[in-house]
């Protein structure tokens, strides 16, 4: 596909980071694998520098509303600081189509775990409670260890698995845990490219990552402004659906390689 598709494409993806903080992210790796042709591997690191860079940009309207917690969201980065190295070194060792049929497995998750969050935010108005960090330690650690492996391993945010520790263990109300999200996708996205720069950058397309992170950069701006005014219901079921076509898409032209 010509490579100017980067911009809209990345501007689709900028637009659902932006809007859902948790998830958007990971359709970077498929744009770029399969409407842009780049190699697997290649393509989660590319993602790292698209991801990073439109969630830190996309992090300033939620700031401005006041729904980012700089203390909780720079805790958490740096806790995943280990996860995310260990992730990078390992998706190097791995076969593309295991790569991507991993992918597709952790796609599924992902609309698992917000289908879960759909069912239990059904009807319930939300109550932002206070924070209390002290007894969930053990399970803000595990969690932020966690999401950097999975930065590291596919080039993804993260922020799927971000936004549920947020509510849960920090106890943040919806928004706050989005906008507080995105500081720490781009906090993973760069300890996990700085771990794949020390093992080498080789094959990147710096003018198609670049074309894609301006789209995506714009995307999330505009994507922030979206979350403050559409119902965040609506976005999510429609997220889902779209992750569980990619998916399916993914797995079938996949497993049969593995087989």
């Amino acid at each position: 596909m010509n490579p100017l598709w980067a911009l809209p494409l990345g501007l689709g993806v900028g637009a659902t980071l932006g809007a859902l903080g948790g998830g958007g992210a990971i359709l970077t790796v498929p744009a770029l694998v399969y409407l842009l042709g780049q190699d697997p591997r290649v393509a989660t690191t590319g993602s790292l520098v698209i991801v990073g860079a439109s969630a830190l940009v996309g992090m300033v309207p939620h700031r401005r509303a006041g729904n980012v917690r700089l203390g909780a969201g720079l805790a958490f980065g740096g806790l995943g600081i280990v996860g995310s190295f260990a992730g990078s070194v390992l998706s190097r060792q791995v076969d593309p189509a295991v790569l991507m049929v991993s992918f597709a497995a952790l796609m599924l998750a992902v609309a698992a775990v917000m289908v879960r969050r759909l069912r239990r935010t059904r009807g319930v108005a939300e109550v932002e409670q206070p924070d209390d960090t002290g007894v969930r330690v053990p399970l803000l650690l595990a969690t932020a260890t966690g999401v950097g492996l999975l930065t590291g391993f596919f080039g993804v945010g993260g922020g799927f698995a971000v936004v549920p520790a947020l509510t849960l263990v920090l106890g943040f109300r919806m928004r706050v845990a989005v906008g507080t999200s995105l500081l720490v996708i781009a906090l993973n996205s760069a300890t996990a490219l700085a771990s794949r720069a020390i093992l080498g950058l080789e094959g990147l397309d710096w003018p198609l990552i670049g074309t894609f992170a301006v789209g995506a950069i714009l995307g999330s701006l505009a994507g922030g402004r979206v979350a403050a005014r559409a119902n965040p219901r609506h976005l999510t079921i429609a997220f889902v659906v779209m992750l569980l076509v990619i998916a399916a898409l993914m797995l079938g032209q996949n497993v049969p390689d593995l087989a």
